[in-house]
């Protein structure tokens, strides 16, 4: 022993292992801090009103699903279904004897699996060649499969009482916003994009009845955010000449071209990474395999990279709210650490990319300077039009703007640049209350369902990825208009019909947890 403490190797280890112990100790004291804040943390959230009212059911919830507009409604939208229905019931024999009736059902059953191709195509086809036509053709064929989905199945329904009653109405104010335009021929175009995206929501609620069918889409849409993060890096390192439209050169000089990978615009491009790299960070911390982990890390790392390189000030607030509310509805108790994190993050940013951020509180950019005449004509068209706007569609807002000679500014109006104005103008004050609405409704369902905890990890964290994309695409739209883009709107509605499906998902596993202990008790 004596020999061994009289080396030379151990002296040479000694003042290794006394350094190693003592930042072990101190770590270990760094930890009991980090617990004893976060525990404090937890304890304040759990006793707050607002996570009470937040996990609390609403009056109008409990009354949607057995009043009689919601009844009506179903009634009408299954009445194709039902039929099929009662045709199977009366060929049962000549269609269970047919393999090529047994063929089509099998296809039709799995509509998530095309509406995860379709959602690919999307997301990747290049701006040059993608046709806002294919997202609605797309979206009726995947209709038409939900529909003949249920033909076999008795207790199969499109479910509008998961969709909610304020998505149901905003629905409705985008309809009716087109013959009460004041230019219902630049209106209708517009009308056929929101019914790709009502599609979207309803064929996605309604034919995910498996948290593998949900996994299935989260992993499909992320594979699409590799690709296209891939593209906005290689144009990086391919180089991309400065447009001086994007920034103010004056404030950020040394700033490179911001990149925009498939999509015409910088800042759609990075909206799109917004709303989608949420659900990277969900495959990666619920894929059960390494393969779904390491591409969920895959996105989130390829994500936040191209998200840097877009420059898009309004999604890097917009991500880091997502980040910390996703932080707040996974593990509250995190979130001290998380904001260590965050703000020792913050200090590792390239200099071009922390100058940018601090431009959002310079009032003499360009670009901010620039909204500023956007807000006073819409303001002043809905001092003139406050109850039913122009009409739906950025053209019908625009052409009544130019019409009325409202807007003063440098650069022609293209649109509000706030999503909030941008729907008041196009559907009126009871279209504005109804989306809100609808997107704070699917937030306290989200987080309701979040806090009960009777659900599986999967559809929990499914949940919390897709209201972080959806709740973080509404920050950023306080200072822009991600809508301006059909297929950014399309697939942000992608995003939200996620979060729906996983809300009815986790209410259906919770239920079946109650009867089967109910169940139990009896036996």
């Amino acid at each position: 022993m004596e020999v061994v403490q009289s080396s030379v190797l151990c002296r040479l280890l000694a003042p290794l292992w006394l350094w190693l112990r003592a930042r072990y100790e101190y770590s270990l004291l760094v930890a009991r801090v980090l617990r004893g804040i976060a525990a404090g943390w937890s304890r304040a959230c759990s006793g707050s009103g607002l996570i009470q009212f937040l996990t609390r059911e609403g009056v109008l919830s409990r009354a949607w699903k057995d009043s009689g507009l919601c009844r009506l409604l179903m009634f009408l939208i299954n009445l194709p279904t039902r039929l099929l229905q009662l045709l199977y019931d009366r060929f049962q024999a000549v269609f269970e004897n047919s393999f090529f009736a047994q063929l089509a059902f099998s296809a039709v059953e799995q509509t998530p699996i095309a509406v995860a191709w379709l959602m690919l195509a999307v997301m990747v086809i290049p701006y040059e060649q993608w046709n806002n036509a294919y997202g609605l053709m797309g979206f009726v064929a995947c209709a038409v499969l939900a529909v003949f989905a249920g033909m076999r199945k008795k207790d199969y329904r499109l479910d509008l009482v998961a969709v909610g009653p304020w998505l149901v109405a905003f629905a409705a104010m985008v309809t009716v916003s087109w013959p009460l335009s004041a230019y219902p021929s630049q209106s209708l175009r517009f009308l056929f994009y929101h019914v790709a995206c009502m599609l979207c929501v309803l064929v996605i609620v309604s034919t995910v009845e498996h948290r593998d069918q949900l996994m299935r889409l989260m992993t499909w849409a992320t594979g699409a955010l590799i690709v296209m993060s891939a593209a906005g890096i290689f144009q990086r390192i391919q180089g991309i000449e400065v447009n001086l439209a994007y920034i103010d050169e004056d404030l950020n000089e040394g700033m490179p071209g911001r990149v925009y990978a498939f999509y015409e615009n910088p800042n759609a491009f990075a909206e799109v990474l917004l709303m989608l790299i949420p659900i990277a960070v969900v495959l990666l911390l619920c894929s059960r395999g390494w393969t779904g982990r390491f591409v969920g890390l895959l996105g989130t790392v390829t994500g936040c990279m191209a998200m840097a390189m877009t420059y898009s000030r309004a999604c890097f607030v917009g991500l880091a709210f997502a980040a910390f509310l996703f932080v707040v509805l996974w593990k509250r108790w995190l979130i001290p650490a998380a904001i260590l994190v965050g703000l020792a993050g913050l200090a590792m940013l390239p200099d071009t990319v922390f100058h940018r951020i601090l431009t959002i509180f310079n009032t003499s950019d360009s670009s901010t300077i620039s909204r500023f005449p956007l807000y006073r004509a819409a303001g002043e068209l809905l001092q003139q039009r406050p109850v039913l706007g122009a009409g739906l569609g950025s053209d019908a807002v625009r052409s009544a703007i130019a019409d009325l000679n409202l807007f003063h500014g440098k650069d022609k109006f293209v649109h509000c640049h706030d999503i909030y104005l941008q729907v008041w103008c196009e559907t009126g004050l009871v279209g504005l209350l109804s989306f809100v609405g609808g997107i704070f409704w699917t937030f306290k369902q989200g987080a309701r369902a979040v806090a009960r905890a009777t659900c599986s990890p999967q559809v929990r964290l499914a949940i919390i990825g897709g209201v972080c994309g959806v709740m973080g695409t509404m920050v950023c739209g306080i200072a822009d208009y991600p809508w301006n883009y059909p297929r950014v709107m399309l697939i942000f509605w992608f995003v939200c019909a996620i979060a729906l499906a996983g809300i009815r998902l986790a209410a259906r596993e919770t239920e079946t947890r109650e009867n089967n202990a109910s169940l139990a008790d009896r036996a």
